[in-house]
């Protein structure tokens, strides 16, 4: 099972936390989720082998929980702080393990490249980051797992990056085809939480009319919710021509194999 050709597609997929774990419970994963996603991700890999992969995760009811209690994104200071860093690093390490079990049982070549060992931050954003290892696995047919993780911050002492912030990063380097983030929710709503109007296409001439239904949000996230994920997504789709951003639900069995194949769903940020 090799991909390996840098002539080939790249495609960024995330798995959101909400969608892997359980947001509203401290600690606790989706494990027979997890499982399916990685057999989509694995039969999408195996019928169409014309696409390279970057996988990236959320943090869940694993990393937001004490990243919330010792405000992490917001800098590490006093030796509080850096114990819940710690704190931070363990959780979000604990479940990217899970993911990377996942997806090494449903048979992919996975590689975990984890941005607390490799990136450097200033004020809350990339500073530096060593790509090579990651574009080497890529160009050997590997899929590369990052998340969202803490950092060391030259002017903060620490952070988080969310894994929008890192494939933001990425993305204007490697200059992906499409950026896939699966969560739990169907695409965006008009009327969160009711639920009843979904937006079929985003861009900049309806982005700021839709502001207040994006804002919402029901479980802690400490790195954003729909609203900063769209503007994020907004920015890139502006910069990169061709790319296609997709925002759509991956409770439903099937969905995500379809759209890594490329069967549209969901919300387009275009």
């Amino acid at each position: 099972m090799t991909n390996s050709s840098t002539d080939k597609p790249l495609i960024f997929l995330k798995l959101g936390g909400s969608l892997i774990t359980r947001k509203d419970v401290p600690h606790t994963p989706r494990l027979e989720v997890l499982s399916r996603l990685a057999r989509e991700i694995a039969s999408a890999w195996q019928a169409e082998s014309g696409f390279r992969l970057l996988l990236g995760h959320g943090s869940g009811s694993f990393g937001h929980v004490p990243a919330r209690q010792y405000a992490t994104r917001q800098g590490v200071y006093t030796r509080r702080q850096w114990l819940g860093f710690v704190e931070v690093w363990k959780e979000a390490a604990a479940l990217d393990r899970l993911v990377v079990d996942s997806l090494q049982d449903a048979g992919l070549p996975v590689i975990a490249l984890p941005a607390s060992a490799s990136v450097t931050a200033r004020s809350g954003t990339v500073e530096e980051w060593n790509l090579a290892p990651l574009e080497i696995a890529l160009q050997a047919g590997l899929l590369p797992v990052i998340y969202g993780d803490v950092v060391f911050d030259l002017e903060w002492g620490g952070t988080i990056l969310s894994t929008e912030n890192l494939f933001a990063y990425l993305a204007r380097r490697l200059r992906p085809h499409r950026l896939l983030l699966a969560g739990i929710e169907e695409g965006v709503w008009a009327d969160y939480p009711a639920r009843r109007n979904l937006i079929p296409s985003i861009n900049d001439n309806n982005v700021n009319e839709l502001r207040e239904a994006l804002a919402g949000s029901e479980a802690v996230d400490v790195t954003g919710g729909m609203l900063t994920k769209v503007v994020e997504m907004l920015a890139l789709v502006r910069e990169i021509p061709g790319l296609q951003a997709v925002i759509f639900s991956g409770e439903q069995p099937g969905t995500l194999e379809k759209v890594l194949l490329g069967e549209v769903v969901g919300t387009v940020i275009c």
